[in-house]
């Protein structure tokens, strides 16, 4: 795995941020931002962000949880009731929209100064919470985000003034949500206002629902990860970066 730490002081401490690129080879090459799921920084995830790299990408990972000391998570605590399933969600409350924009300025400065990456559009992926973001960045960054890609995010489109459906008129990104066909923090409601939002505002966009998928399925390790599901969420990330990206 070619991947490197580096720590980036924000206005709320250091930010740890993990990068990844190919294997061979010196660029430049495209740069994506990858916003974590819920359960926060771990090896599955370096994994998923290694195999995107490996198809010419300068990958970042940034630990979104580092204002608050953090222990990994057992999948099969937060589950259930309990005070680890309470540590989770304190966790997710811990941070919002424009907290991790903030983050993000930080991040797209650090990627301007690396030689390896193309200066041109990037693009921005999310799993969980982290698609939530990687569509905030299509607006927030618009003249930065060429591409912006959720897999199974939740709360994308909400009554809350942070919600990512409130900026569709600042993005000029293609948009693509790959939604779980079982997923609570999705429902139809929130589908339909999203859907309504990005027409709207003109943008290019697919949401797809993979059905019998629960709310996880893209990420190995998840209780509910399914593989047939993950597997056809590269064919379809892979596509749609290579089209707007290379």
């Amino acid at each position: 795995m070619n991947q490197h730490r580096v720590d980036l002081q924000t206005e709320d401490g250091t930010l740890d941020a993990y990068i990844f690129q190919p294997q061979a080879g010196s660029g430049p090459w495209p740069a994506v931002v990858m916003y974590m799921d819920a359960f926060g920084i771990r090896p599955q995830l370096g994994d998923m962000a290694q195999r995107l790299a490996s198809h010419g990408y300068v990958v970042v990972l940034p630990n979104l949880y580092y204002r608050t000391p953090f222990d990994p998570f057992d999948p099969k605590q937060v589950a259930v009731e309990g005070p680890e399933r309470a540590r989770f969600k304190g966790m997710v409350a811990s941070i919002n929209g424009p907290i991790v924009m903030r983050d993000t300025t930080v991040v797209l400065a650090h990627l301007d100064t690396r030689p390896p990456v193309k200066h041109s559009p990037l693009g921005a992926l999310g799993y969980c919470m982290g698609g939530g973001y990687a569509l905030a960045a299509a607006g927030t960054f618009p003249d930065r985000v060429a591409v912006a890609a959720s897999f199974h995010g939740g709360a994308l489109a909400t009554d809350k003034p942070d919600s990512p459906h409130l900026l569709a008129p600042q993005m000029r990104a293609r948009v693509y949500v790959g939604a779980a066909g079982i997923d609570p923090t999705f429902p139809e409601e929130q589908r339909q206002r999203l859907e309504t939002a990005l027409t709207q505002a003109g943008v290019s966009h697919i949401i797809e629902t993979y059905e019998n998928a629960k709310h996880g399925f893209a990420v190995n390790g998840h209780l509910v990860y399914d593989q047939d599901a993950s597997e056809r969420h590269w064919q379809r990330l892979l596509r749609l970066f290579q089209e707007t990206l290379h």
